[in-house]
Formats: structure tokens, C-alpha cells, sequence
């Protein structure tokens, strides 16, 4: 059976600077402190955390909304891509990031949701200098 979790944090930074950091290579390099490569347009490819994450931009809403076809190399090999949205909305000491993440093979969805906080949000925030 597929899987599906939603994690959220604040990030000290506007919608924007996330938006714009999470589809470019360098900028997406530099918050998570780790390699990626981001062709920042629908049908556009990404890789991310040296190849270990990759896919295919589905959906982008100008600092709001991007959606993305989205596996790992632990996902079986006849598994299909799993669904991730990313929403940003203002709030108080920055942007509430929102992952929403779909069709995650049987057993793997708490080991995304630790891995959004431990590889995205904590990065993000050290990044964008939080406290």
C-alpha cells in the first residue's frame, strides 16, 4: 500500500528566496549543503543530494507552489514515482514550508518525513540564518 505524510516548518526567509533557491542548482546546493542539479521549468529534471533524489517538475506556481514527480534510489525498481508538493505561505518569522508527499512506497513513509526535517528544513534554516 502507498504512503502519504505532510511535514511543515517555518523557514527565515520569504517565499521567494525559497522559491527561487529550491529550483536552482546552486541555490538548492547551497540549502541543503549538499549536490543538486535543477532545470527550473515544467518538464524540467532535478537531481538532488548527489543522485540520490531525482525527478521531474510537474507544476510550479510562481513562490507558492511547485510539484514534482519525485524517487529516491531506495524505491523498488517497478515502483512508480511518488507525488511531492511543496507550498509556501508567509507567517509569522518567515515562510511555512509545506511538503506533501504521495504514492511513497509501503514502509518508507516515516523515513521521508525524518528525512525532510533532517536533510531539508534543518539545513534550510541554517541556511537562512535561524537562530
Amino acid at each position: 500500500m502507498l504512503e502519504s505524510i505532510s511535514v511543515s516548518d517555518i523557514i527565515p526567509a520569504t517565499p521567494q528566496t525559497i522559491y527561487d533557491a529550491y529550483l536552482d542548482s546552486a541555490g538548492h546546493t547551497a540549502l541543503t549543503g549538499s549536490p543538486a542539479k535543477v532545470e527550473a521549468k515544467v518538464g524540467g529534471k532535478f537531481s538532488a543530494w548527489d543522485g540520490y533524489i531525482w525527478g521531474t517538475t510537474l507544476e510550479m506556481q510562481p513562490h507558492r507552489r511547485i510539484v514534482q514527480a519525485w524517487r529516491t534510489s531506495e524505491f523498488p525498481p517497478d515502483a512508480a514515482d511518488s507525488r511531492l508538493e511543496m507550498l509556501l505561505e508567509s507567517a509569522p518569522g518567515g515562510t511555512k514550508v509545506t511538503f506533501n508527499h504521495s504514492d511513497i512506497p509501503a514502509g518508507q513513509g516515516e523515513d521521508y518525513r525524518q528525512g525532510w526535517i533532517e536533510f531539508y528544513f534543518e539545513p534550510m534554516k541554517a541556511h537562512f540564518g535561524a537562530a
